[in-house]
């Protein structure tokens, strides 16, 4: 049997105007049928039935019976009259929980079908209504700032070590499907096509002359030392400076000269290079890879791969990477400015013009969110009954009497003034009815 809980304080406590109302209106319907006593009990005393003083006391009496009897039937629905266990009162108290299950079964037969759902969610043009929301751009900011703290929120509560994990593991897989052997080949011929490679010769060209120049002295001492001691030094330190200079000169000359021999010799070697990584690629577009190719090669290349997986280097970047996608993620979405809010904020403002603009796409929308709302009532509208059902069980019965007696009780004691008022015009007809048969 489900727990009995109060109702939030709001429902407890009401409405404050409501609760006036409720007492000024009781008094009303009490003082009448107190006024109706009284007029009774005088055309009691005065001991005559007969001319008018008959209607009134007539009257009094059919008001008393008609008050008393509404006043009854009102109570009786919040509480026991009188405090009595009279049979079939206080029937709010002790029917809620077969009031709630009604109420679920209305809900769920009447409300939720799902030619209703949709019927509204059609003429509720709500694809429309997002797209007019979301291409104001107030509206856009705004959406992309709780879009921005959620996903910071988000990142401050996952587990660190399931997310770098997940990370490694796409690394991983990353890394195992790249072919080193074809993506050296596409890269090298890349760079070769863009000029790259020549001018990375000439950086090497000149660091060489560079170094070459800054440490002629220490290599000048290395050619001395090694050279033959029969042969006098002087003629040494000339073969030298001519070796060095004219090995300084040539690395000039081709760092001058674009078309020099040597250029075109190293674009030799690294189409041949290109060539050999494709043929040695498993799984080469031209066919030319698999069993072809440099076997040598390509087992060297696949080691260096699994010694590169084998080092434990992407748990670090995976860790890494996720420490600076948080800290950059907690950072952009602390500042209203941020490109991370202002590039969400034009995306949807983007999305919602897109939106209007587009009838086809627009349709679309509005099919898409009546078939999710058709989904949603032919598959949950019992599990929506049901939660109104297990919310009623779940109140407490004398709040809930009394929450709506502070709702209905203002009308219900009208009931009373009603029926006190009826009941005596009544009872003057019928005493009128009388005389005329005497």
């Amino acid at each position: 049997m489900p727990l009995s809980i109060p109702l939030s304080p709001e429902a407890a406590l009401g409405d404050p105007a409501r609760a006036r109302l409720l007492v000024v209106t009781k008094r009303r319907a009490t003082g009448l049928l107190g006024l109706m006593v009284a007029v009774f009990l005088a055309a009691v005393l005065l001991g005559e039935d007969r001319g008018l003083l008959g209607f009134v006391r007539a009257g009094a009496e059919a008001s008393l019976v008609g008050g008393l009897a509404d006043w009854f039937a009102v109570t009786a629905l919040f509480r026991h009259p009188l405090g009595l266990p009279i049979p079939h009162t206080a029937v709010i108290p002790e029917r809620k929980d077969q009031f709630g299950r009604t109420l679920g079964r209305f809900v769920q037969e009447s409300l939720l079908t799902p030619a209703l759902i949709t019927e509204r969610v059609r003429n509720a043009r709500i694809a429309r209504r997002v797209a007019d929301w979301l291409a104001d751009e107030g509206h856009a900011a705004v959406l992309a700032g709780y879009i921005a703290d959620a996903l910071h929120s988000l990142a401050g509560v996952v587990e660190e070590e399931d997310v770098e994990r997940l990370i490694e593991e796409g690394l991983r897989r990353a890394v195992d499907r790249v072919e080193p052997a074809g993506l050296g080949a596409k890269a090298l011929t890349s760079l070769m096509a863009a000029g790259y490679h020549q001018e990375a010769f000439d950086a090497l060209l000149r660091g060489t002359a560079r170094f070459l120049d800054d440490h002629r002295g220490d290599l000048q001492a290395r050619f001395l030392a090694e050279s033959p001691w029969w042969r006098p030094g002087a003629i040494d330190r000339r073969i030298f400076t001519r070796l060095l200079d004219g090995a300084l000169h040539l690395l000039d000359e081709i760092v001058a000269d674009p078309a020099h021999p040597l250029r075109g010799e190293v674009d030799t070697r690294l189409s041949a290079l290109v060539r050999k990584l494709e043929t040695s690629a498993p799984l080469h577009p031209t066919g030319t890879g698999g069993s072809g190719g440099d076997p040598g090669l390509r087992a060297r290349i696949a080691r260096a791969k699994d010694e590169l997986l084998a080092q434990g280097h992407l748990p670090q970047l995976a860790a890494s990477l996720w420490r600076d996608a948080r800290a950059t993620l907690a950072e952009q979405a602390a500042d209203p400015g941020s490109e991370l809010r202002t590039r969400l904020a034009g995306a949807l403002a983007a999305a919602g013009q897109r939106l209007g603009d587009d009838p086809v796409l627009l349709a679309r929308a509005d099919q898409l969110v009546e078939s999710v709302a058709t989904y949603v009532a032919e598959h949950f509208h019992g599990e929506i009954g049901s939660v109104v059902d297990t919310a009623i069980s779940r109140w407490d019965g004398e709040e809930t009497a009394r929450r709506l007696e502070l709702l209905l009780g203002p009308d219900l004691q009208f009931i009373r003034i009603n029926g006190t008022v009826i009941g005596g015009l009544t009872g003057v007809g019928i005493h009128a009815v009388e005389v005329l048969l005497r």
